[in-house]
């Protein structure tokens, strides 16, 4: 135990000095926040405004057809229709005509069918999806007046209808649209730091192990210490490694969101514009969703969700780092490394994309499954917790994933204890499960 001690100490202290981990740690979220805005500014920056001429000769659309930042519509007399099609292919800042027939004994079926879009260049589905979508919408609400019915009654039609349930087994309601989307938020951001987290650092042992026998400092440090320590040593540490990281980003994340939700509240009051800027924000009451948010997060078992997630994350870590030890011992190279890599990304992806499904039924028997199987559990179990799960559905995932992580603990030692001293020989699966057996 002494030598594990000694080693995770030097592992860990060696990888948190390193002028990357600081970089990384103190900008790593700045950086996601950044790529995110990137993403969003892409989008916004690929959208353009299409316009199109209206040739309405049924007389429904006009004033009902309103444009938006997206499309533009221009009607235009029947009587330029031709010179309109004629002239189309040279139309600067037009892209279509948009011609929609007479409305003949109420037959709206063929004014559909006879409307068409007539267009000089390509242009985007969503557009194309948004056109058809608003003359929708128009014929739609004609449709119902010609029944008779008065628009105060088309807006009792559309009203949702609110169900309120209650689960009889633990006397709480549902959840309603924003407690479902608070734990599924919560579900992705943890599920999806327990992977993320899993690949860097694993891949960071790996790393750590290949160089050493590259470098052939492990033939100095074998002679002091067992294989087995030499490996725990380096788990442990980088396991440290990647806490250390994930409190500091917990910290900061708690300290921006309550810097912004102060900063907030002082911009609410500074906000100039008069009564229409004041009706504005109180529309939109970041404080009030914040609140309700808040709320929804304390009525969740917080202390269960915590300790949930730390147990399966360090022994899904572990579980996956014993893995990438093992691969690291046995090949000479970073190529070699890639044929055996997939035995561990694989289960991981299984688990994230499937705990998807999870979020729409975290009782089914594909959640309940993943959250069973060792390989996935570390993820899926993660993804479920927020909604509620059945304590002996944890400890026997738990218990399992326990005794699959000592396994792979003890797989990865034999391998390591061989691979480590062994150069210039490919391993091969073949190889691996003989110095498995032996």
């Amino acid at each position: 135990m002494k030598n594990i001690f000694l080693i995770t100490k030097r592992e860990y202290l060696t990888q948190v000095k390193k002028k990357s981990f600081v970089i990384f740690t103190l900008l790593g979220p700045i950086l996601m926040i950044g790529f995110g805005l990137l993403i969003a500014f892409m989008f916004k920056a690929n959208e353009s405004t299409s316009t199109f001429n209206v040739v309405d000769k049924s007389g429904l659309f006009v004033g009902n057809l309103k444009s938006t930042n997206q499309i533009k519509y221009v009607f235009v007399p029947a009587v330029n229709e031709k010179s309109l099609v004629a002239t189309l292919k040279d139309m600067d800042g037009i892209e279509g005509l948009l011609i929609i027939p007479e409305l003949k004994d109420q037959n709206y079926d063929a004014l559909q069918k006879d409307s068409k879009l007539l267009i000089n260049k390509k242009i985007g589905f969503d557009t194309k999806t948004k056109v058809a979508s608003d003359l929708a919408k128009i014929i739609r609400t004609e449709k119902i007046k010609s029944l008779g019915i008065s628009e105060n009654q088309m807006k009792n039609l559309d009203e949702n209808f609110e169900l309120n349930t209650q689960n009889v087994v633990d006397n709480k309601s549902s959840d309603n649209d924003l407690s479902f989307g608070v734990k599924s938020g919560l579900a992705m951001v943890l599920m999806y730091a327990v992977f993320m987290f899993i690949i860097i650092y694993g891949v960071r042992v790996m790393r750590s192990v290949l160089e050493e026998k590259n470098n052939r400092v492990v033939e100095i440090i074998i002679s002091s210490v067992k294989p087995f320590e030499l490996m725990m040593g380096k788990i442990l540490g980088v396991t440290l490694v990647a806490l250390t990281q994930f409190c500091i980003w917990i910290t900061m994340s708690v300290i921006g969101a309550l810097f912004l939700n102060t900063g907030f509240s002082a911009l609410k009051n500074q906000i100039p514009g008069g009564e229409q800027s004041t009706e504005m924000i109180q529309k939109f009451d970041f404080q009030q969703i914040a609140g309700e948010v808040s709320h929804i997060l304390l009525d969740m078992n917080v202390a269960l969700i915590i300790g949930v997630f730390i147990v399966f994350f360090l022994l899904g870590y572990i579980f996956y780092s014993s893995m990438y030890a093992a691969i690291g011992s046995a090949v000479d190279n970073e190529t070699e490394t890639q044929q055996f890599t997939m035995f561990a990304i694989i289960p991981l992806m299984v688990g994230m994309y499937g705990s998807f499904t999870i979020m729409n039924n975290p009782e089914g028997p594909l959640g309940f499954w993943l959250s069973m199987i060792p390989f996935t559990s570390p993820v899926a179990m993660i993804a479920r917790i927020p909604f509620g799960v059945p304590v002996w559905q944890i400890i026997l995932s738990a218990s399992l994933l326990l005794v699959s992580t000592l396994l792979m603990i003890y797989i990865a030692a034999k391998v390591y204890r061989v691979g480590i001293l062994m150069y210039g020989n490919k391993a091969s699966v073949k190889e691996l499960w003989k110095w498995i057996r032996s």
